[in-house]
């Protein structure tokens, strides 16, 4: 077949048929619920952690602002001044194509350390927006 797509289309166009395995191209995958419930359970001991679904991945909210998320299977945390602070040593990774850095946390099974985390980082979050009804 010859066009003039670019391949992120031609991928489309195939998927519709007999190729919709996985490993044909897979830029990313989704995180998995599993994966989100464990994070949930390291951090139940803090008040207000919610989440919500977005495009296969999962943004987590704490006290209302937003701190970070799972995209791919990893703990990914806004990279503000304690976050670095905390986490020195840590990686930092793109959540997503055209996405800003953040900080990957390494150490998820340390509960005491993501309580901390999460503690520090909110003060330095900004507040939520919220879009105006129509």
């Amino acid at each position: 077949m010859q066009t003039d797509y670019p391949k992120k289309y031609l991928f489309l166009y195939y998927s519709k048929f007999a190729f919709r395995n996985a490993t044909l191209y897979n830029p990313s995958m989704a995180s998995s619920r599993d994966f989100l419930d464990f994070v949930l359970e390291q951090l139940s001991a803090l008040p207000d952690i919610t989440w919500r679904a977005m495009m296969g991945e999962y943004i987590i909210y704490y006290r209302g602002k937003v701190i970070g998320g799972i995209y791919d299977n990893r703990l990914l945390i806004k990279p503000t001044a304690a976050a670095v602070k905390i986490l020195a040593d840590a990686p930092m990774e793109i959540p997503y194509d055209g996405g800003r850095p953040m900080i990957m946390v390494t150490d998820v099974e340390n509960s005491e350390l993501l309580e901390r985390l999460f503690n520090a980082v909110y003060p330095e979050l900004p507040e939520t927006k919220h879009k105006p009804k129509e």
